[in-house]
């Protein structure tokens, strides 16, 4: 760790995958740089950064903002991998990388760039209709088989951000959810997002993105 508002921690940079304060992601672990990613957070704060790549062709470059974890569960396997479950606790924004000699790499990051301490206010009706909407049509393009009267149990924040989660989304939208200043925000970009896809040349398994 280091002082100030910054702190010192491991990052696994994920194509496609995000964690959002107070939602929970899980992961199945086996490479070993982060087999030993994980042996070591265990045995420490348990602390994760969860990052996406810049570029898929370039696998050195990251997003300036991803999430900090929290290892809530952990299963060790027979054959050395894992099983976790990540917490999240906050947005951040990368300051630097740090020279390590560890396998894997850590990041210094701010962890006060974002106000992710309090949830947001809930969803106006009409945008949390509209996103329900515009999940079911875009579920039915897409052939998933969705529990509905489960959905509509979901608080607004859960329902957010397991979309952005689960949505096959390009790298690009991925981040701008994450990046979004607010839930309702996110709500907008989710609409418009799945809008754009379901209706693209293709459908929603179409190649066409918003980026």
């Amino acid at each position: 760790m280091s002082g100030g508002t910054t702190l010192l921690v491991p990052v696994f940079p994920l194509e496609g995958a995000l964690l959002f304060p107070r939602s929970r992601l899980p992961l199945h672990i086996f490479e070993p740089r982060y087999r030993e990613m994980v042996r070591d957070a265990m045995q420490g704060d348990r602390l994760i950064a969860m990052i996406q790549p810049r570029n898929s062709g370039d696998p050195a470059g990251l997003f300036e903002v991803g999430c900090l974890g929290h290892i809530a569960d952990c299963e060790p396997l027979p054959d050395g991998c894992f099983n976790i479950e990540l917490q999240g606790l906050e947005r951040f924004r990368v300051t630097r990388e740090a020279k390590v000699e560890t396998a894997y790499r850590q990041i210094e990051i701010d962890r006060t760039a974002f106000e992710d301490a309090e949830e947001d206010e809930p969803l106006a009706m009409i945008q949390r209709a509209e996103l329900e909407q515009e999940s079911r049509r875009y579920a039915d393009s897409l052939g998933y088989g969705v529990d509905w009267d489960a959905v509509a149990r979901l608080d607004d924040e859960a329902l957010v951000n397991g979309i952005a989660q689960i949505a096959p989304l390009d790298v690009g939208s991925k981040q701008a959810l994450l990046e979004a200043e607010g839930m309702a925000e996110r709500a907008d970009l989710l609409v418009q997002f799945m809008q754009f896809q379901r209706m693209a040349p293709g459908g929603a398994d179409g190649p066409e993105t918003l980026q």
